[in-house]
């Protein structure tokens, strides 16, 4: 899954750009999904960055990554299944790298059963104040 993400992502850049990133690589921790891309630039984009002018780069790099937002994230949900709620990207000029971070829609969790007090006098989780769990953050 995560090997198809960098596939398609590169293959994206690719056909848009007419060269794509080297290498890719993606990692996924709990609701998020990062892919780092690495050494992307055109020539043209290069020799503006050598030249001291990387402003117009960078801007075009956000203007394209805002006009693709539904093919990247397309990729992301067909890989996993999931829904895409969030997504953010960044390039970076040296090192040449690019971050396309998705944050994905949290899998319910069923609820736990907790037993009951024997005694009726104490509290079900045991604990007396504290919840069975804390609450997700995200």
């Amino acid at each position: 899954m995560l090997a198809r993400i960098s596939t398609e992502l590169v293959q994206l850049h690719s056909r848009f750009y007419g060269k794509g990133p080297t290498k890719a690589k993606t990692h996924m921790v709990d609701d998020a999904v990062l892919c780092v891309l690495r050494g992307g630039f055109t020539t043209i984009e290069r020799t503006l960055i050598e030249s001291g002018d990387r402003d117009p780069v960078l801007r075009m790099r956000r203007s394209f990554q805002q006009a693709m937002e539904d093919e990247f994230r397309r990729v992301v949900e067909d890989a996993t299944g999931r829904t895409v709620i969030a997504y953010m990207s960044t390039v970076h000029v040296n090192p040449d790298l690019a971050a396309e971070l998705f944050i994905l829609e949290p899998i319910e969790e069923p609820e736990s059963v907790m037993p009951s007090s024997l005694d009726g006098d104490q509290p079900a989780r045991g604990d007396g104040d504290q919840p069975a769990r804390a609450p997700d953050d995200l």
